[in-house]
């Protein structure tokens, strides 16, 4: 009876010891959940790293407006005016070549199409061949010089208006053939509302040798010319 009593006392007591085991587990499990949540919280309220401030050279567009101080704000404002300057900027420069291009190469106003016109008509010319010499293509440039590099000189030319608000072109230049060089001069004329240049005289001068005329419309024809009209010329059969 007694060693019955003895063994119930002591599986109570174990019992007893187990349960406190395990509520003082739960309070420390409690505890320590508790810990990092209390941590987790402090980590979330830390203040963030102040960001840099937006300036004129460093704005990227990254951060929102309505997050931008008013100092801020008118940096980016000035950058924006600054890049829209940029770019107006490189549209006229671009407008402006484009206009020169046209006005100096492909205009029919143009010296450079003047040029390449009385070029091929000189050519062309079976008097220019003979006096020039028609081993090879004939050659047209500027004023002669000592430096064999230097032929693409400017031509001369000189562009006016009369009183009367005819438009004149004059210019002059050399052409050289594989036996002799000469020198071409050319007068065109373009009367107030007419489109197409008229030729008043396309010569060539060869030293030795008479004058040749391509075209001249002052001297008297002894029969009538019919003409046409092509690139912006007026031209003689």
């Amino acid at each position: 009876m007694d060693a019955k009593l003895l063994l119930s006392a002591g599986q109570r007591s174990s019992a007893l010891q187990t349960g406190l085991v395990v509520l003082c587990l739960r309070r420390y499990a409690a505890t320590q959940s508790s810990r990092c949540y209390a941590t987790q919280n402090n980590l979330g309220s830390l203040p963030r790293a102040p960001r840099k401030q937006i300036t004129v050279v460093n704005d990227d567009g990254v951060v929102e407006w309505k997050a931008l101080s008013i100092k801020e704000k008118a940096a980016r404002t000035t950058q924006q005016t600054l890049n829209l300057g940029v770019i107006l900027t490189g549209l006229v420069m671009t407008g402006g070549c484009a206009y020169f291009l046209y006005k100096e190469v492909f205009s029919m106003d143009s010296k450079t199409v003047q040029f390449n016109r009385a070029v091929d008509r000189i050519r062309s010319d079976s008097r220019v061949k003979e006096a020039l010499g028609s081993g090879h293509k004939i050659r047209a440039f500027g004023e002669p010089t000592w430096n064999r590099w230097a032929r693409a000189r400017p031509i001369a030319s000189q562009a006016y208006k009369d009183p009367n608000g005819t438009e004149h072109f004059t210019m002059h230049f050399n052409a050289e053939g594989s036996s002799r060089r000469g020198v071409v001069n050319l007068h065109t004329f373009k009367g107030p509302g007419q489109s197409d240049w008229q030729y008043k005289y396309l010569t060539l001068d060869v030293k030795g040798q008479p004058r040749i005329y391509l075209e001249n419309t002052d001297a008297t024809p002894q029969k009538q010319h019919s003409s046409f009209n092509f690139l912006g010329m007026q031209w003689r059969k």
